[in-house]
């Protein structure tokens, strides 16, 4: 019993583990959302996290007001999945033509 736990500690730690190991995929919410919108393809999923990182950088350097966020994580929200597609809100945060949307009054109440 012992000799197995042994062979398996030596090997663990010959091996050794990665300091900065990612979180598993079902803690990461990005990566699981970033997964679901390009149904798991490698090549979507770089150019996702590349818009994303994009889009937070810009963010954080222009503080565009909080409506246009709004605006933009509205739009970049997919209609079936309701998940954020990065490439449409970093597209709708750099565009100097998003106008501020106003609410409508429905009629017939």
């Amino acid at each position: 019993m012992r000799l197995p736990l042994v062979a398996v500690a030596l090997f663990v730690s010959a091996v050794g583990v990665r300091a900065d190991a990612k979180l598993p995929p079902l803690r990461d919410p990005v990566f699981l959302n970033i997964g679901f919108v390009c149904q798991w393809q490698e090549s979507c999923m770089n150019k996702q996290k590349r818009a994303m990182k994009r889009a937070v950088d810009y963010t954080r350097k222009t503080n565009p007001p909080s409506w246009k966020i709004h605006v933009c994580n509205r739009r970049a929200v997919q209609r079936r999945s309701g998940r954020v597609d990065w490439i449409s809100y970093n597209n709708c945060i750099r565009n100097p033509n998003v106008q501020r949307v106003t609410a409508s009054r429905t009629s017939g109440r």
